[in-house]
């Protein structure tokens, strides 16, 4: 189900499950990170940032302000619940109520987690270096559920037709698992262009979780709904968040 300021996700968790992503309309930023930007380490003017953040904290009645990260490309992953405010990592989970998981992503890919019975959450800020990293395996494991017992949702990223990348990147890949190659295509310009989505689905099949959902987005080619570092370079980040809905 989609709005025209947030996607909900359309996957078979339960009811205690909330999660959306921002698209990047809804705010009041302006220029080049016009119009829903969260984010504040892009250049936007902080009273816009702040101005969207309670928007988004509004517009989607959330239980509790999100719990921002300072994304690092990494694997580090965090109980949100215990987690300092800006904190260097690349996902976070909770099994607590009301506790807002939250990534920021402008072609990185955000991956949503959910058990399912609705116990745990995870969100997590997968681009290509932390994918090749083991972001998804990290999230997985911190997670107090099986592989088998969880729930994938894929965000918002940059397509496959959209992300050129240079040979070390499937180099990083193959490495892993030589089937990764088949993630990857020659473009028209004889340069490679690699399928995030289908990266993180082997990825996600090899910590033991099969049930995946979502992956049709490409923020690269869809300028009026979703900021694109790799089209834009100066921009703002849409916003994915997973939290437990509490009394």
């Amino acid at each position: 189900m989609t709005g025209d300021d947030w996607i909900v996700p359309d996957w078979p968790v339960p009811l205690t499950v909330r999660a959306v992503t921002t698209t990047r309309t809804g705010g009041v930023s302006r220029g080049p990170w016009r119009s829903m930007n969260p984010a504040d380490h892009v250049e936007d003017e902080p009273a816009a940032v702040h101005a969207n953040r309670e928007r988004l904290q509004a517009m989607l009645d959330l239980p509790s302000a999100p719990v921002w990260l300072q994304q690092v490309h990494g694997t580090r992953i965090v109980d949100a619940a215990t987690a300092q405010p800006g904190v260097e990592a690349d996902g976070s989970w909770s099994r607590r109520a009301n506790v807002v998981c939250a990534v920021l992503t402008a072609d990185c890919l955000p991956v949503l987690l959910s058990d399912r019975h609705g116990r745990c959450v995870a969100a997590v800020h997968a681009g290509w270096r932390g994918l090749a990293a083991g972001v998804v395996e990290a999230a997985v494991t911190a997670l107090p559920a099986t592989g088998s017992d969880l729930l994938a949702w894929l965000g918002p990223a940059i397509g496959p037709h959209a992300f050129a990348v240079g040979e070390e990147v499937r180099a990083a890949f193959v490495a892993h698992d030589p089937q990764a190659a088949a993630a990857f295509a020659p473009g028209p310009d004889g340069s490679l262009r690699a399928d995030l989505y289908q990266l993180a689905r082997q990825r996600l099949a090899g910590a033991g979780v099969l049930a995946v959902y979502g992956g049709q987005d490409c923020t690269f080619t869809d300028k009026a709904r979703f900021f694109s570092y790799r089209r834009d370079g100066v921009t703002g980040r849409m916003a994915s968040l997973i939290w437990l809905a509490g009394g």
